[in-house]
């Protein structure tokens, strides 16, 4: 949509004078300039249908969309929006699961931004255009032959990249785009299609991160399908997961990117800012570092399969799963992640569809609020501070030093009071 003012509510009908109007809708449209940036990210959602079917479906998935109608009321004029990191309806060929997903996402989607990627239950079959020797293991028949033209054709992300199918049905597209919203530059790629070194998605990414202005957007944040980093024992995408780290996480690292955000991985798992498996920090809360992307899986929307988490490399057949130090939480609750940020700081909240609260949340600052000088400035200001310290302590002994003379003179001047003591023991 065009030409919308923004932060301004505005109310809309889906329909026609033939066969007759939606019920009115509103939303808020996006303020780019805006102080603040509010956003509900997950993936591998799915779907779930009001009777019985012969296709697996995901039920979990209704708690996910009522919890975060419930924030997005919460949020009255605020303006927010939603991302869907891929494997989003699990419809795989059957085209009535996508109306059953639509439907099931319309109290939401009808009022906030809905944005996706591509997943491999999306996409995958055995004749994709791209599939290099070192990727059989990995790319399937996840999409049920649906080769990415539901997603194409039912959703309208921004940008214009497109792929051929190669069968001469309209070209996939939604692969990889971007954009700002408030404080955050958000950079959405493909994991199902070309992402090395040299390749289009590749230049975009590339081209697209080193021209991000951090005085505007002082966060950044990639989402993508499959993870780059994982402990769980998902041994099909291993050959994938070594590639992402050859081809991408030079480009994270080297252009200061925030967060990164995967889902395939139907669980929630929280990293430290780290590079090449090196944790930089492992607390909850600090100041961004240049370089150390916080890696964080999210993809416990709704689909309930999941593989273990890796075991002991010396114990693979027994049922113990150590968690690395660079693993900061993880958990196999379903839900969503929350995320907040001002110029100064990005809170991330991983919310539980249990009881729709807080389960885990990692605090970011951007280091635009911290006063940085020339170093001999702050020495000089640091000896200062701790000369006045002192005068001030010295000052405060002496006063505390004759008010207790004088209360003591008054003490021995007046009549000694008498005390009971009473029983300290409980009964």
């Amino acid at each position: 949509m065009k030409g919308l003012e923004r932060g301004r509510k505005y109310y809309y009908q889906v329909g026609s004078e033939a066969n007759g109007w939606s019920s009115i809708h509103s939303f808020i449209s996006r303020d780019n300039d805006a102080n603040e940036t509010i956003a509900f990210l997950f993936g591998d959602m799915g779907t779930a249908v009001p009777y019985s079917t012969f296709y697996r479906t995901q039920d979990e998935s209704r708690s996910t969309v009522k919890w975060i109608l419930r924030d997005l009321e919460n949020l009255g004029d605020k303006p927010a929006f939603i991302s869907h990191i891929g494997d989003i309806s699990y419809a795989r060929g059957f085209s009535w699961i996508w109306d059953e997903f639509f439907n099931q996402i319309e109290p939401i989607a009808s009022k906030t931004p809905y944005h996706v990627c591509i997943g491999n239950h999306e996409y995958d079959w055995p004749l994709q255009p791209w599939k290099p020797s070192w990727a059989y293991s990995v790319y399937g028949k996840d999409g049920g032959g649906e080769c990415g033209i539901p997603y194409s054709l039912r959703f309208k992300m921004p940008g214009n990249s497109s792929l051929p199918t190669g069968t001469g049905a309209p070209d996939t597209q939604n692969l990889y785009y971007s954009f700002d919203v408030g404080v955050v530059h958000f950079l959405y790629m493909s994991t199902e299609t070309n992402f090395l070194k040299g390749s289009d998605q590749y230049n975009f990414i590339k081209a697209d991160l080193e021209r991000v202005n951090r005085n505007k957007t002082p966060f950044v944040v990639v989402q993508g399908h499959r993870p780059m980093y994982t402990t769980s024992n998902e041994i099909r995408d291993t050959a994938m997961r070594e590639k992402m780290l050859e081809n991408l996480e030079s480009l994270l690292v080297e252009n200061n990117v925030t967060l990164a955000l995967w889902g395939h991985v139907h669980r929630f798992e929280r990293f430290c800012p780290m590079k090449n498996y090196t944790c930089v920090d492992v607390s909850s809360n600090f100041t961004s570092h240049g370089g150390s992307p916080v890696h964080v899986v999210i993809g416990m929307g709704g689909q309930d399969w999941q593989a273990s988490w890796e075991p002991r490399s010396d114990h693979q057949n027994v049922p113990i799963y150590p968690q690395p130090l660079r693993s900061m939480y993880r958990g196999g609750e379903f839900g969503y992640t929350r995320l907040f940020a001002t110029r100064e700081k990005l809170t991330l909240a991983y919310i539980g569809n249990h009881d729709g609260q807080m389960h885990d949340v990692v605090e970011i600052s951007s280091g635009l609020g911290l006063n940085v000088g020339v170093k001999e400035e702050v020495v000089e200001a640091k000896y200062t501070t701790y000369a006045m310290g002192a005068s001030v302590l010295i000052l405060g002994a002496f006063i505390g030093y004759f008010i207790g003379f004088i209360t003591r003179c008054r003490r021995d001047s007046t009549p000694k009071n008498t005390w009971t003591p009473v029983k300290s023991d409980e009964t």
